[in-house]
């Protein structure tokens, strides 16, 4: 039987936030993101986005999968697959479909499984809301704490 191939990402079609880069506002993309940085607002992205283990946000992520290693306050909102890798400390809601959860990862808040379609009503109305969730400033090098 073939195995099922994922799309093969082309790297200058991923946006990126490196390390010690400081953004405050909102993100919409097509592509997948890579935060490595400090971010403060909403991500929206169609693809993946990748939390590095240096990574600081403050606010939303809508996104179809995560990759999370970083240090996040604010709500997942996931149209597929969320994996919370070994290290990781996140204080807030999942809205998912899927969970993978490393030992080692911290998760504060409520989960709430999403059934097929669910995804595409809920974050039609996270994304059109004109206003960010007001989160407590955090900067890198610090752990956010509950």
């Amino acid at each position: 039987m073939a195995k099922a191939l994922e799309p093969a990402v082309n790297v200058n079609e991923v946006s990126r936030i490196s390390s010690g880069t400081v953004i405050k506002g909102d993100i919409s993309s097509p592509n997948d993101i890579r935060i490595d940085g400090s971010f403060e607002g909403k991500i929206n992205s169609k693809g993946r986005v990748v939390v590095g283990d240096r990574a600081v946000i403050s606010g939303d992520i809508i996104c179809d999968n995560v990759d999370f290693w970083g240090r996040m306050t604010g709500s997942l909102y996931v149209k597929d697959t969320l994996s919370l890798k070994e290290g990781c400390k996140v204080n807030g809601d999942l809205h998912i479909k899927r969970l993978v959860v490393e030992l080692g990862a911290q998760f504060n808040g409520n989960c709430k499984m999403l059934a097929d379609g669910e995804f595409d009503k809920l974050a039609g109305t996270v994304s059109s809301d004109k206003s960010t969730t007001p989160v407590k400033p955090v900067s890198t090098g610090t752990q956010v704490e509950a």
